[in-house]
């Protein structure tokens, strides 16, 4: 692929991901995507093969980068005091309220089964890796997964009631619940 072909690639992509993590991989359209990438729509086709093929690649291309940022963390915390640090910055009010590499999981997991079972594969994968990195030893994996569905479970809702009070307040509670 040509670089001026990967660069509106990653256009879209971006594009694709603000929208997805707004609303999920169902609801925007591609001209939609395509008119907040700075494009129209007759050139989607050169890049993707279906609207579906590129939210997924938008969405594995975000939960990467949430594994990413667990995996830059100190190796020399422990699992409590690992999710204690994605705990303080997940249920912030900065990251409820971003549109940009935020986590995509709240706005999809309402979806995912009414789309193509990649989606789900995808977010499998991501569950299971993302639990190895919040779990120093196999005792704590029960512990970090249930940590991590207080963790997208308070977001969702935080997201859904937006910025107020109740949301800061849900968030703190959800916050205090893992740490």
């Amino acid at each position: 692929m040509n670089d001026k072909k990967a660069q509106t690639r990653e256009r879209i992509l971006k594009a694709a991901s603000a929208a997805l993590i707004q609303r999920g991989p169902a609801e925007p359209s591609v001209g939609e995507v395509m008119g907040a990438a700075g494009l129209t729509v007759g050139g989607f086709y050169a890049h993707f093969d279906s609207k579906d093929a590129m939210m997924l690649e938008a969405f594995k291309q975000l939960l990467t980068h949430r594994r990413g940022l667990i995996a830059d963390m100190d190796a020399g915390l422990t699992g409590e005091e690992r999710r204690a640090l994605v705990a303080a910055f997940y249920l912030s009010r900065k990251h409820r309220d971003s549109s940009e590499s935020a986590c995509p999981i709240p706005a999809s997991v309402g979806e995912l089964g009414r789309l193509p079972d990649e989606f789900r594969v995808a977010l499998n994968e991501h569950v299971e890796l993302m639990v190895a990195q919040l779990a120093a030893s196999p005792e704590e994996t029960d512990k970090a997964l249930a940590d991590m569905a207080l963790m997208v479970g308070g977001l969702a809702l935080a997201r859904a009631l937006g910025p107020g009070e109740l949301s800061d307040r849900l968030l703190r509670a959800a916050k205090s619940a893992v740490l």
